[in-house]
């Protein structure tokens, strides 16, 4: 090997050395305990420690109307752009060929009737979207950003994704939840049928903290601020569900979805619903889980099957079966098809809904956005929705989990050493 070569090949090996080491490290520190258990989730108490520790506070006057899978969600969707009549945001992760091609056709005919069109689209997510139709949307006046795409000049931040789904449509009507822009939520993949979602439709002064959250990752990519009346109107009362939304990022506020979280658990006093296709949870969280069971809280946690888009998740998931399982907590896999829900109810009567899934990449890696809101209305369609597909799972059996075979528990040790990064 020529000496060329030979200092190619060590310059190669370095960056990539320092490539991955830039995207494993963190620069905040991480919860070390869990907070302690001063109110339950109807106290005043519980609410103002949501407002103060996660940034906005509850506002009233919201309706939140749920969604189900992609032939509720996108129509809904795409109607709201079709009636805009002065801007729109949208940011979101999986953005690809089909539904993809739905939304630029819509979103570009909506900026060539005047509408302000602002998309954010994350690089990841939307790598293999065919770019004629991304420049066809510029074309057509859409203002259109891709979100830390791939740069020698920042290596530190290709781990950290948006993973928000954001649609706030003239300021007044705002979307978020699940669903990505994909043809798995429309169709379903190799014969399957569509996958599970959940989505979700806010009217009501917390979409004036919808729109914020998008502005936040806007500034990021753009270094420009949209506000003004048409961005932020005056937002009349539409209901009585309190609300708030709030977003979280490795650049600031890392922890806020993971204490939002922890808030949470350890507030339960009854019941504790959990649907989520990446359940990995940290120490902490699993600590509070069981906490919760042994103080007599009913908890279920509901994750994908075998239908799932990541193999690796589900091994370090069924990993931690044991404890959660030993502590009285029932697990179910969802089996007709990838589950890609993301709820968490809290005692029948406050639900939080967004992006964030319940592994250590959304509580630390990614940019998330939820929704929390205080409704017994939105909570008993929530758990509606979670019984009906309990009915359609396999209910995970510690006995058994105790004695399945030596190769899973090898796979589940090797994807548990990737823990942090799932």
């Amino acid at each position: 090997m020529s000496v060329l070569a030979i200092v190619l090949s060590t310059l190669f090996v370095t960056a990539f050395v320092l490539a991955v080491a830039a995207n494993l490290a963190t620069t905040e520190k991480r919860l070390l305990y869990r907070p302690r258990r001063l109110y339950t989730s109807g106290d005043a108490d519980f609410r103002r420690a949501l407002g103060i520790l996660l940034g906005p506070p509850l506002v009233p006057g919201n309706h939140i109307t749920t969604l189900v899978n992609g032939e509720q969600i996108y129509p809904a969707m795409l109607d709201a752009i079709r009636t805009a009549q002065t801007n729109i945001t949208f940011e979101t992760f999986v953005f690809r060929d089909g539904v993809g091609a739905e939304f630029v056709k819509e979103l570009s005919n909506a900026a060539r009737r005047g509408v302000q069109v602002h998309m954010l689209l994350d690089w990841l997510g939307s790598r293999t979207m065919n770019q004629e139709l991304l420049h066809a949307a510029r074309a057509a006046g859409c203002e259109l950003h891709v979100y830390h795409p791939p740069s020698w000049f920042h290596l530190g931040r290709l781990n950290n994704r948006t993973h928000r789904k954001l649609l706030i449509v003239d300021g007044r009507i705002g979307f978020t939840g699940g669903v990505g822009m994909g043809i798995e939520w429309k169709h379903g993949l190799k014969g399957l049928p569509p996958w599970r979602e959940t989505h979700f439709k806010a009217e009501g002064p917390v979409v004036a903290q919808m729109q914020a959250v998008f502005v936040d990752n806007w500034i990021k990519a753009t270094g420009r601020v949209l506000h003004g009346g048409d961005y932020f109107p005056k937002l009349p009362i539409c209901g009585d569900m309190d609300a708030q939304m709030f977003g979280s990022s490795p650049v600031g506020g890392s922890e806020s979805m993971h204490l939002m979280v922890l808030l949470a658990l350890t507030a339960a006093k009854s019941s504790i619903d959990i649907e989520n296709p990446y359940f990995v949870p940290d120490k902490l969280t699993v600590e509070a889980l069981a906490s919760a069971a042994r103080r007599g809280v009913r908890i279920r946690i509901v994750v994908a099957g075998r239908h799932t888009d990541a193999r690796l998740g589900r091994w370090a998931a069924q990993g931690l079966y044991g404890e959660l399982l030993a502590a009285g907590i029932h697990i179910y896999e969802y089996q007709p098809t990838m589950m890609h829900c993301k709820a968490l109810v809290i005692d029948g009567a406050w639900s939080s809904v967004g992006s964030a899934n319940f592994d250590d990449r959304s509580f630390r890696l990614n940019d998330e956005a939820n929704l929390n809101v205080f409704s017994e209305e939105l909570a008993r369609e929530q758990l509606r929705l979670i019984d009906a597909d309990i009915e359609k799972s396999r209910r995970m059996v510690l006995n058994k989990w105790k004695h399945r075979k030596f190769g899973r528990r090898i796979n589940e040790r090797l994807a548990l050493l990737l823990r942090s990064q799932l």
